[in-house]
């Protein structure tokens, strides 16, 4: 039978064959995996903000336990430190943004109103749209806080997954030290040492992803907001605020938060200072992918802006915001995966699964 099965099917067709099967088992155990995870939407998000929180402080955390601190108070202390640094942070961004979320808004329909009568569009359904959009982003900025003040459910589901969060990373960072040790005490022995592998490289490309992405999004956050000062922008602390929300989105956010500030120059301080804006912008964002980005993130997986885009896709379409949010530490966990599978198959010499898969 096997020779008969090789002289009907050629090397490379049966290769191809084992690579689609393989292929389709991965497709529909990550399908099934992601349906149980919407369903179980609010257990498992917090778990991700956790994991994600975890990969972010625990720098913090080992800093006190190598000053004796003890494990428990030393993660009680960094909770509580990051509970302050993130509400002041909420605070601050808030208070900018509202002061100034309606005269940014006003400043952008201006814009709007302005490019329509620069190139003749003034009157027509395309000045139409535009003040229809801008009316929606309005009333969006004016009634966002009292909406979720008043919907009782969603801020009381959103307040719970927020307080579990906190409480996973407090577990998550005091018992650090035993998560090697339950990994391995779940998996058959010998894999154990792949898979501790394989979730230290997953975990080291999430940790990498949140510590860069929040030190390039305060330093552009800062160097924009520092530029629209001098150049008067109206609304530069706000701005401010869009630009660090927005790093969190890599490149579609920065594109829309500069966007936003060029449009604002615009409307308020002309052509010359709207192009002096997008210089501003267009010099920060080459020095974060020249230099911030390399220099932050040169020891962890950096991933392909095709392939962030495909994830962000990917996330918006699977959970909203939330899955826009977790697309691209989870992609960069699951590349980190993969190194480690491909650099463990050379060290080890071993034939690829498609190919072992052919000759059976």
């Amino acid at each position: 039978m096997r020779t008969v099965g090789r002289e009907l099917l050629p090397g490379p067709v049966r290769g191809l064959a084992a690579w689609c099967v393989v292929i389709l088992l991965v497709a529909g155990v990550a399908y099934v995996g992601i349906q149980v995870c919407v369903v179980l939407r609010p257990a498992v998000v917090p778990v991700l903000l956790a994991l994600l929180g975890t990969a972010l402080l625990l720098p913090m955390h080992r800093w006190l336990l190598r000053a004796k601190v003890n494990r428990s108070v030393s993660a009680g202390l960094t909770c509580a430190a990051v509970l302050g640094v993130v509400g002041g942070a909420v605070y601050l961004v808030t208070v900018a943004l509202v002061d100034t979320w309606d005269q940014i808004v006003a400043s952008l329909r201006r814009a709007v109103r302005d490019l329509a009568d620069r190139f003749g569009a003034s009157g027509t359904s395309l000045e139409d749209l535009a003040d229809d959009g801008l009316d929606l982003l309005g009333r969006f900025g004016g009634t966002a806080a009292s909406g979720v003040v008043t919907g009782v459910s969603v801020a009381a589901q959103a307040l719970g997954m927020a307080v579990l969060a906190l409480l996973l990373v407090f577990f998550f960072l005091r018992d650090s030290d035993r998560a090697v040790g339950a990994l391995r005490s779940l998996v058959p022995g010998g894999s154990a040492d792949t898979v501790e592998a394989m979730a230290r490289r997953a975990f080291e490309g999430v940790e990498g992803f949140m510590r860069g992405t929040t030190v390039v999004a305060l330093i552009d956050a800062v160097c924009i907001t520092a530029g629209l000062l001098v150049l008067r922008v109206p609304g530069a602390f706000g701005l401010g605020a869009i630009v660090f929300i927005g790093a969190y989105v890599p490149y579609v956010g920065a594109f829309v938060s500069g966007a936003a500030a060029v449009l604002v120059a615009l409307a308020d301080r002309g052509l010359a200072i709207a192009l002096w804006t997008l210089g501003v912008v267009l010099a920060v964002q080459a020095l974060e992918g020249n230099v911030f980005q390399p220099m932050v993130q040169s020891r962890t997986v950096r991933l392909h802006p095709a392939v962030i885009l495909v994830a962000l896709t990917a996330g918006a379409s699977l959970a909203g915001i939330i899955g826009v949010l977790l697309a691209v530490p989870t992609t960069a966990a699951a590349v980190g995966v993969v190194h480690e599978l491909r650099a463990r198959s050379r060290v080890s010499g071993e034939p690829p699964a498609a190919e072992s898969a052919a000759d059976s």
